[in-house]
């Protein structure tokens, strides 16, 4: 079972601690939703487990390797991660920013062979992108981008997906296919972790919640035990009232 271990990282921004001591382990099977308020440390923690913003200290290993000890392309294929606010400055086309997922095995120049585009025209369809898919991805709308952008991400199914605000910018609709999608990865092994600032779709999708405040960790285990209107007061200031509709939590602010 895949698995991402944090042991002790702290990362720093001058004399102030962005993260601070973060210790605990993720493994697949797990949709861990990282919650808190702005400047938190959760868009700088994402960043640590996906490899691309080196800790002062502490260490973050992959199945018992060390991130830095990953070769890049071997490292890309085993995790996906999308920014907070992805962007594409190139206006190639949507069927080939979704490609780029498979960067490790695309043809240089060329035609995509056989087996990858029907891997191609499935994440498209899967992600609602069909009939733009020979649009220039510079002509988007910011939902668009997103879903593009988690296409990109899911094609290759790696084992691990570390997504910042999957959700942002995104209809009710695509809010909701997104979540059940990310939990059917789950479901089926795959460890996702993704940052949230939607708390009704961490209690209704999340498995593992962790809270930070102020680069701590405040909370973090299941969601049903965890996410509760006391945790919620301390780490985000406000009232907030969560009720259980059958096997889901729904969470009002008040």
């Amino acid at each position: 079972m895949t698995e991402l271990a944090v042991q002790g990282i702290s990362v720093l921004r001058g004399a102030r601690a962005i993260l601070s001591d973060v210790t605990m382990r993720l493994r697949g099977g797990e949709l861990v939703a990282v919650i808190g308020p702005n400047g938190a440390g959760k868009s700088t923690f994402l960043r640590v487990l996906a490899g691309l913003t080196e800790p002062h200290c502490g260490i973050v290993s992959l199945d018992d390797q060390p991130l830095g000890r990953f070769d890049r392309v071997i490292l890309a294929r085993r995790r996906a991660y999308i920014p907070q606010d992805p962007r594409c400055e190139w206006p190639i086309s949507v069927e080939r920013l979704v490609a780029l997922g498979l960067s490790a095995e695309l043809p240089l120049l060329g035609r995509i062979d056989a087996v990858l585009e029907r891997r191609i025209d499935a994440t498209l369809r899967e992600c609602d992108l069909e009939r733009c898919r020979d649009q220039p991805a510079t002509t988007l709308s910011g939902g668009e981008l997103h879903r593009a952008m988690l296409a990109r991400a899911l094609v290759a199914d790696p084992p691990v997906l570390i997504f910042d605000e999957p959700t942002a910018g995104l209809d009710p609709r695509h809010t909701l296919d997104t979540m059940q999608r990310l939990s059917r990865l789950a479901a089926a092994g795959r460890l996702v972790v993704i940052a949230l600032h939607d708390l009704s779709l961490a209690a209704r999708f999340a498995t593992r919640v962790i809270a930070l405040k102020e680069g701590r960790v405040f909370a973090d285990g299941d969601t049903r035990e965890q996410l509760n209107e006391t945790l919620l007061r301390a780490v985000f200031a406000v009232d907030a009232k969560l009720t259980r509709v059958g096997n889901e939590l729904l969470v009002t602010f008040g």
